[in-house]
This record gives structure tokens, sequence and C-alpha cells, in this order.
């Protein structure tokens, strides 16, 4: 069978979608992008899988993959799947490749199955939907024109799969001067035959908000939710800076733990690692390990963070309330909601931070020590396995 290698094309820039390019937003509580490289990487036939990126994309696929291979694009689509194509022949070639349009980020493993069948007989394979409305010409001036036939026509989707000599050739023959919406007809201009095989309605390309709402909508049905509850206390100690929130916030006294002792974080971070099953900050991060003395609590929270979302989960929302009779947390309530909603890489919408007193009772009353509690709210895929 050979050597497969699946191309995922995330060059884009998000122009149509308007702010940051579409493959790095969220959808289901993990970047687009994240979804495709999943369903690739996790094929039994796919070797190795290759994002090719735009210039300076460099921290934001680290942020969404990790530390992967990866390739620069060019100006172009065409551009940055000749880039992908030539850096798989510089470093052992591949016998297939798969090209997939990052905005897709749903893919059947089906469609994949049936792509690598095709390419027994046929040098490129294409996955494609009949189109059921009709369609029509513009005759200009806002009036209608002649119908087509829209038998003889398809939607073409990704990923696309190709022999990699055959692909590489069409590619390096293609003029400079002209460029092609997909693979496929560049394969085609060079004499090679493309099949074509069923696609799915799951492959949808997400190019305008409204298609990312479509793409959650659809991740999120096979979804439950779950809720859980988080609680950590703190006393106070002089010497020790007051972190609330992942931010310093001004005081005479600090608290005292093995950490930077954030009681808001801990309480947050103890409520999402609920939401999974995965016990407390304390199993993760044991006090009696060395290596978190005095270690920002904000790698705790990223963390539980990352187990909900390695579980393709969504953290639909988080309420927090801080108990204490000094200092006023008031003043700085907007800034720690910025802060950890920044830390979970979620809406400012998405978290509530509110305070309390226990007017004057208990050890928060005589001004002994702090204490916060959260309630963490996400959704998990089927059972949440």
């Amino acid at each position: 069978m050979g050597r497969t290698v699946a191309i995922i094309v995330a060059a884009g820039t998000g122009s149509r979608m308007g702010g940051d390019p579409k493959q790095y937003r969220l959808l289901a509580g993990k970047p687009v992008v994240a979804h495709s490289y999943a369903a690739l990487s996790g094929h039994p036939d796919i070797d190795a899988v290759l994002p090719v990126i735009g210039q300076g994309q460099e921290t934001a696929l680290v942020a969404a993959l990790g530390d992967v291979p990866f390739v620069v694009g060019g100006a172009s689509r065409r551009e940055s799947v000749r880039n992908g194509l030539e850096h798989i022949a510089a470093t052992g070639g591949a016998d297939r490749v798969l090209i997939h349009d990052a905005a897709r980020p749903i893919i059947p493993a089906q469609v994949v199955d049936g792509l690598l069948t095709a390419l027994e007989s046929a040098p490129g394979a294409i996955p494609t939907l009949p189109i059921a409305d009709t369609l029509a010409g513009y005759a200009g001036a806002g009036t209608l024109g002649e119908t087509v036939d829209r038998n003889a026509l398809v939607r073409v989707q990704t990923p696309q799969a190709f022999r990699f000599d055959a692909i590489l050739t069409a590619h390096r023959n293609w003029p400079d001067d002209r460029e092609a919406t997909d693979d496929a007809q560049m394969l085609r201009h060079s004499g090679g035959d493309v099949a074509l095989v069923p696609g799915d309605t799951l492959l949808e390309k997400i190019t305008h908000p409204d298609d990312l709402a479509l793409a959650e909508a659809r991740l999120g049905g096979a979804m439950i939710s779950r809720s859980a509850s988080g609680f950590d206390v703190h006393r106070f100690a002089s010497g020790k800076p007051l972190w609330l929130g992942g931010i310093e916030i001004p005081s005479p006294l600090g608290l005292s733990g093995h950490s930077d002792a954030d009681v808001l974080l801990h309480a947050i971070t103890d409520a999402l690692l609920g939401t999974i099953g995965e016990g407390d900050i304390g199993l993760h991060f044991p006090p009696s390990d060395p290596q978190w003395a005095g270690a920002a609590s904000s790698q705790f929270l990223e963390h539980a963070a990352s187990l909900i979302r390695e579980r393709g989960g969504i953290i639909d929302f988080v309420d927090a309330t801080i108990i204490c009779e000094k200092p006023k947390v008031g003043p700085h309530r907007q800034a720690i909601r910025e802060s950890v909603a920044a830390l979970l890489r979620l809406p400012l919408e998405r978290i509530s931070i509110k305070a309390t007193t226990t007017e004057r009772l208990g050890f928060t009353g005589r001004g002994e020590g702090m204490a916060a509690q959260a309630i963490a709210t996400v959704r998990l895929k089927g059972s949440g396995a």
C-alpha cells in the first residue's frame, strides 16, 4: 500500500470571516484546524500529517496542535500545496497524498476510505455531492437567466487524494501565470483521470460566521453536559504577593501555599477537573513535589482545560465567587475576569466572577484567609469517554 501523507492547507488569512484566521478559531472547544488534524492523524491508513501554514502563523499553530512538523505556504493556495508537496518529496517522498482544506473540520472516516480505495484504479480521487437546487445563469440587471442542467454538475469537496508522483508532476507543470481552485483540475490538466467518490454533508466548508455556528451545532449535537464544583481556602501571610485569577492584587498580605496560592484559580481548576472525573488539583500537582513550589497557578488551570479539550470537550461557562473581608475585590473584578477568560481561551461572556463576605463570621470574617468556590459547565462527546 505504501506511505500515505495528508497535507492540511491552513495558510488562509480569514478575510471573509473577519478577524483571526478561521482555521485557528475555536470550534467545539478546540481550534478548527485541530479537528481535521485529529481525524487525519487518527486514520489507520495515514502515516503522517503535514500542515501548511501562513507566514507568521507559527505561534498560532503551536497553540492549536503543539510541536508538530509544518511547512510555510505561499501567496496562493496552489503555491502552498506545492510547498507541501516539495517538502514531502525532499523528506522521503510518499506513495499517496491527501490534500485537505483546514476550513473543513469534520472528516468522516468512510470518505477517506473511499478515496484511498479509488486510488487503486485512478491517479486521483475526490469526494463529491449531487446538486439538489435548481441552477440558473444571471442575465444582468437583477434578472434570471437560463437554467443549467444540474445532472451534469457535482459539488467538489476535500480531502482530495492522489498518487503522489502524479500530483507532484501536475503541480510542477502548471503554468505560473494561472491559478487553480483545486488540485483535481491540475491533475486533469496534466492528463490524469480523477475518480469520483461519495462525499458527505459533514465536509461542508467554513467560509462565513454562520458556517462556524452550523459546524458547532453539528459537533455539539452528540454531546452531553456536565457541571462540577470546586472549593479552595488559603490563609493570609505577610511578605507574600496576592494572586487572584492570574493577576497580582495590591495588598499588604498575600496568601500562603505551596504554589502561588491563587485561591480562585485553584477552585476553578478543581471544578474543571471534576467535570471529567479527574480528581483534584493535588492529584495532578502534589504539594509534596518541589517542582511546584511557587508555581504560577495559571499552569494548573491551563492543564485542566487541555484535558477537557483533548477529550473533545467544550467549556461552556465558569462561575466563581471569591469570599473575603479584605481586600476589596470589586475594583479588580473585571481584570480578573479578563485574565481567566484569556487563560481558558474563552469569550469574556462565558466567565462570571463575583465576590462576597461572610458578614465577619468565620475565618474569612476574621480576616485570617480567603476562600473561593467555582462551578464549571462543559460538554463532552457521548458518554464523556
